[in-house]
């Protein structure tokens, strides 16, 4: 009697689940379904393509493939500037534990609770006297503070439950704290760190607030930006502007793939001590 109880409730969770996930991923099936159909107006659109046309995304490509370039270059580039400040600020807050540093964690949580427009605004004006408007260090650095508030307080968690024990053999070894952190507790927060990277490397890679305050002109231009003016230039045209947003989003949802194991370890390895 249990296990056919059991069995039940599998599979009504089975079927509510796929149906929360049907609803979830319909809107990426449309934009894919609509990038497929060319010259469709929206009212006249199936719920299947009639053929897999590329059309939409050759053109897609042409106009859009430079932007898409600097969309990457632009984000790994936020992603080595996060981790290379993050890490060694996390361990020496979850190490060193300075007066203080409670008070600085509270600090970094906060950050992430002001808007970005505000932060684009007070910014602009350092970066007209520093010569860092429309250029890659400069939307690169922009990019980066989204994430190294979000990735030190992750990394901190996760260094912290790293044993005293471990990090003191290194140094009774002979090894630095600099030798220390990069052979040591870098290698043992490798899911925290991939984990802190890619999420880096999706507020760099959907950055728009950034990339529309500080350019003022086509020098640095992400694929955020190009999809902003694309929709104006063919608002007529959802198929290209949907084939436009589809391969903006291959590169994310590749890396979601591909990590997706060690951001649930990199998630919840630093609560569990």
């Amino acid at each position: 009697m249990r296990s056919t109880t059991r069995t039940r409730r599998g599979r009504a969770d089975l079927v509510v689940g796929t149906a929360i996930l049907a609803v979830l991923l319909f809107p990426l099936y449309w934009m894919v379904n609509t990038a497929l159909q060319p010259g469709v107006v929206m009212a006249e659109i199936g719920w299947f393509p009639r053929s897999l046309d590329l059309g939409n995304f050759v053109r897609a490509w042409e106009s859009q493939g430079a932007n898409l370039v600097t969309s990457m270059l632009v984000a790994l580039g936020a992603v080595a500037v996060c981790l290379t400040v993050a890490a060694p600020a996390a361990y020496a807050l979850a190490r060193f534990r300075p007066p203080g540093s409670r008070s600085v964690v509270f600090g970094t949580l906060i950050t992430q609770m002001v808007p970005g427009i505000v932060v684009a605004n007070a910014i602009y004006n350092a970066y007209v006297e520093l010569d860092l408007v429309n250029s890659y260090l400069g939307l690169i650095l922009a990019d980066a503070s989204l994430g190294i508030p979000f990735t030190i307080i992750l990394l901190r968690a996760f260094m912290v439950s790293i044993p005293r024990e471990v990090v003191e053999a290194g140094m009774v070894d002979g090894a630095g704290r600099l030798r220390v952190l990069l052979r040591i507790v870098l290698p043992m927060s490798r899911n925290a760190l991939i984990t802190g990277g890619l999420f880096t490397f999706l507020f760099a890679w959907s950055d728009f607030m950034f990339a529309l305050t500080l350019n003022t002109t086509d020098a640095v231009k992400p694929v955020t930006l190009g999809i902003y003016e694309y929709i104006g230039a063919h608002i007529g045209d959802w198929g290209a502007v949907m084939a436009v947003a589809t391969l903006s989003s291959i590169p994310a949802a590749a890396l979601l793939v591909v990590a997706q194991r060690y951001v649930a370890a990199g998630m919840t390895a630093g609560s569990i001590k």
